[in-house]
This record gives structure tokens, C-alpha cells and sequence, in this order.
């Protein structure tokens, strides 16, 4: 990963703890994990049927993800992404869908 990727507000963390079952993380292609998080989320495919094409494991896409969930990557690369297309003009806000990952949702609605 290239400095100006690191000092981005949207680079992941670039440390992993040891996991909790013990031994250290593996070093990894932070590319490929990212590929690999990017199709679970798009192709709504469970963790444990990640192809093996990715030559990532489905347990260290979901630590990664789970990780960078936790760290605000999500979060920071959703806004990234609107700004960038608000900037180029591409953004039509005349409608818009909300649901539960940008507004939280009450346990009971209003009466």
C-alpha cells in the first residue's frame, strides 16, 4: 500500500492483533482482502462461500471487515465516495432512499 493510501482518511488500519484463539495474523494482500469484503457486500454472498479465487479465507475477509467496520472505514469510504460524486455533479438528491445503515431505526414508530 502506497503512502498517500496510508495517510488517506479512507486506508484501512494497517495493524492486526493476534486473534483470539492465539498465533499471529498472516501477512495478507490488503488488495485481495479488500476485493474479496467488496463482493460479499455487493453480491450479498454468505462469508463461508467466498470463492477461493480471491486466495483469501473467508474467516480473514470477515476479521478484515469486521475490523475495519470498527474502525469507521465503512463509514469514511460511503462519504468519500458521495463527496466525489457530488463534486463531479453526478449526485441527484431531488430523491433519496433511507434505511437503517444511515438513520437508526426506533423501536417504536411515531403514534
Amino acid at each position: 500500500m502506497g503512502s498517500a493510501a496510508r495517510q488517506s482518511p479512507t486506508a484501512p488500519p494497517e495493524q492486526f492483533n493476534s486473534r483470539p484463539q492465539g498465533g499471529e495474523t498472516a501477512p495478507c494482500d490488503e488488495r485481495a482482502v479488500f476485493t474479496a469484503v467488496v463482493y460479499v457486500l455487493t453480491s450479498e454472498c454468505a462469508w463461508w462461500h467466498l470463492p477461493e479465487t480471491f486466495g483469501v479465507s473467508p474467516a480473514t475477509a470477515h476479521r478484515r471487515f469486521t475490523a475495519w467496520t470498527g474502525a469507521g472505514l465503512r463509514r469514511r469510504l460511503y462519504r468519500a465516495v458521495l463527496d466525489e460524486l457530488g463534486a463531479r455533479g453526478k449526485l441527484d438528491w431531488a430523491s433519496a432512499i433511507v434505511d437503517a445503515f444511515s438513520v437508526r431505526a426506533k423501536k417504536r414508530g411515531a403514534r
